[in-house]
């Protein structure tokens, strides 16, 4: 346990999923939504931006040591969750890990290794997960003296506009295989990535 909280962002309409919700879809018997965030309480104190009740996302999470926070305005997108989460993050913290709830191969082991990549490679102010070929994905790790850009973020496209005002200030960190970009946002998504898990 380290001082660093993690930011899971679960508040999406699932629009591609034709229907279904895709974070309630079930990874080894446990929804992805729940499985996420039980790797996410492995890494630090967890800050869970979810749609507003009444939702199954808030329910399947309510025994869990977490911070449900609902988002009102999660039609605007990503950036309404990550505003919202991160009020919720002390003024303390040395940095905030970002994850998104929908890369179900993303491990415990990975999410350490991002976090101490902080410590083994301090000059830099944010910390990204790669894939093993080097291109940059989930989870990200900000330094606080980025929280006030953060705060301010609008639309639907992440924090992208942080991580390229500071694109030299960047620091990769390889994951095994797709574990930093591998999503499941379409049932063919799904399909496959199941298929490819029984090969």
């Amino acid at each position: 346990m380290n001082d660093i909280p993690v930011i899971l962002l679960a508040a999406g309409q699932s629009r591609r999923m034709g229907g279904a919700d895709k974070l309630m879809k079930e990874v080894d018997g446990v929804p992805l939504v729940r499985r996420s965030t039980e790797i996410a309480m492995t890494a630090g104190p967890v800050i869970v931006a979810l749609p507003p009740r009444p939702h199954p996302r808030f329910d399947i999470l309510a025994d869990l040591e977490i911070l449900r926070v609902p988002i009102a305005d999660a039609a605007e997108g990503m950036n309404a969750s990550l505003r919202g989460a991160l009020r919720h993050v002390t003024t303390q913290a040395l940095a905030v890990l970002v994850m998104l709830a929908d890369l179900p191969e993303l491990t415990a082991v990975d999410l350490a290794t991002v976090i101490g990549a902080r410590k083994a490679q301090p000059d830099y102010l944010i910390w990204r997960g790669a894939t093993d070929k080097g291109k940059p994905g989930h989870p990200v790790l900000f330094d606080r003296s980025l929280f006030t850009q953060l705060g301010k973020l609008q639309g639907d496209e992440g924090a992208q506009s942080v991580v390229q005002a500071h694109k030299g200030k960047v620091h990769l960190v390889s994951l095994p295989g797709q574990h930093a970009l591998r999503d499941v946002d379409t049932e063919e998504d799904w399909d496959a990535w199941q298929a490819n898990r029984t090969l």
